[in-house]
């Protein structure tokens, strides 16, 4: 993401070709896509010609070609599909990759929307929430009014408890996330679940170094962003090579700038990336033909700088099974 404002009639004319490709996706979509309907995995393929922008994701499988580890590359356009054989390590090696390239500029606000769906997304995939966010919350409320039964009555209070305990928790997140996003640019998202910090059993990286921010009105739309975004998790299935797991803390750290000024998240200045454990990340960025024209000279050494630190958010995630 630039720090700086970018303008011009070169970048505003590709910001108005990158909005008409993700209109032109979702109109071939058989019906409109949401994070709510990625909560819910399948194992197939889109059908030809359901997105008419070239997009090229990559995922591991083992159970093809005699079980020998594949790299299956979907080159998701007029339904070509091709297949490449890998190195059976890299799976176990350098984990899971997703990479999402928007056709534009995108706001900071709109970085804080796909992580915050991105978290949640992973919250309930990976069995920590029994319910996607938004219909755990809304079953929540109307448990609320419900008085419940004097047979299940003990099991009920304790589940409703539960549950109040994780939206509170997560809603104080968010709430944080957001005040962050606007006092700092955000290169890095990490989502340690189980184990310790320094050896989690999972880990989840948001990689948002490749995003350059514009205005408003320089920048696509968040919300077809977010559904291109979630239809890259879709296509690849990321979470299907991962085996069930048990309830596990989630630990959420962010890398922002030192002097940010943030009150509520706590820096770790002696922090390093965990290497062992599963690994799934997705990358984000923008088109090369857009970074040509906005990239500073400092972009590329932004996230390694020593002004860049990690912060850890003060609220350990304890999600529940129903």
């Amino acid at each position: 993401m630039a720090a700086r404002p970018v303008g011009g009639e070169p970048v505003e004319a590709e910001t108005r070709a990158g909005e008409e490709s993700l209109r032109q996706q979702e109109r071939t979509e058989p019906r409109p896509v949401s994070p709510e309907l990625f909560a819910f995995r399948t194992d197939h393929l889109p059908e030809p010609g359901l997105v008419q922008e070239p997009t090229f994701v990559c995922i591991q499988s083992s159970d093809m070609c005699n079980n020998n580890n594949y790299e299956v590359k979907h080159l998701v356009s007029r339904g070509v599909i091709g297949i490449q054989q890998s190195h059976p390590e890299r799976a176990s090696q350098d984990g899971f990759f997703v990479s999402v390239v928007f056709p534009g500029l995108v706001t900071r606000e709109g970085c804080y929307v796909f992580t915050c769906e991105l978290l949640k997304h992973i919250l309930y995939q990976r069995q920590q929430l029994p319910l996607p966010y938004e219909q755990l919350e809304f079953f929540y409320r109307n448990r609320q009014q419900d008085e419940p039964s004097k047979k299940s009555r003990s099991k009920e209070l304790a589940d409703r408890k539960k549950c109040q305990r994780v939206l509170a928790d997560l809603e104080e997140i968010i709430c944080n996330l957001e005040t962050l996003f606007t006092l700092t640019i955000v290169p890095r998202v990490l989502l340690l679940l189980g184990g310790s910090t320094a050896c989690p059993k999972e880990m989840y990286e948001i990689n948002m170094e490749g995003v350059l921010a514009g205005s408003a009105e320089q920048s696509l739309k968040t919300r077809p962003c977010l559904r291109k975004l979630f239809h890259s998790l879709f296509v690849t299935d990321a979470f299907s090579e991962f085996k069930a797991s048990p309830i596990m803390g989630a630990v959420l750290m962010v890398q922002g700038h030192r002097s940010c000024g943030t009150e509520w998240f706590r820096p770790k200045l002696n922090f390093k990336v965990p290497s062992r454990g599963l690994k799934l990340q997705v990358n984000l960025s923008c088109a090369d033909k857009v970074s040509d024209l906005t990239r500073p000279s400092h972009q590329t050494s932004r996230a390694s700088d020593d002004d860049y630190v990690w912060f850890q958010a003060p609220v350990t995630l304890k999600g529940f099974h129903d």
